[in-house]
């Protein structure tokens, strides 16, 4: 997974997470990409004010001499803090909000319309279904949660 900061011409800023960068690409090209403040398709992806980088000057190695950069995290410290924000976060989601599995779109319209009661649902939906429920004006995100594994 990857994910880009996008904006949109309104002026709204939001991040876009994709497979890879030819996943994006290819929605960008097709105008799948939309605002969820206004639902327009004019989102360009932008700058990302966060870098990250383990090695010195422009990830070359350190020369000798150059004093260690003890503000920036280090390369493993990031990762265990990710994952545990990825771990709260599926604890989180996995509590709030009812897993509907495969029918996370047909769910969603559902409740859009008022043919179902409106509650917090989570699912999986192929990327005609997101496109589906886009033009429907159903209001998702999507987001990648990390898997299951011993501890989880």
């Amino acid at each position: 997974m990857i994910v880009f900061d996008l904006a949109c011409a309104c002026g709204y800023w939001f991040e876009g997470w994709f497979h890879d960068r030819a996943d994006y690409e290819r929605q960008e090209r097709a105008g799948l990409l939309q605002c969820p403040a206004c639902g327009g398709n004019q989102v360009h992806k932008i700058l990302s004010p966060v870098a990250f980088h383990g090695g010195g000057r422009h990830g070359a190695p350190p020369v000798s001499g150059d004093a260690p950069d003890t503000n920036r995290p280090q390369a493993e410290e990031l990762r265990q803090a990710v994952e545990a924000f990825g771990r709260a976060l599926k604890r989180y989601v996995e509590k709030n909000f009812e897993d509907v599995g495969p029918r996370f779109a047909e769910t969603a319209l559902k409740i859009h319309y008022g043919v179902d009661e409106a509650r917090n649902i989570r699912g999986v939906a192929s990327e005609a279904e997101e496109e589906m429920l886009r033009k429907e004006g159903v209001e998702f995100i999507s987001i990648p949660l990390p898997r299951d594994s011993e501890g989880d």
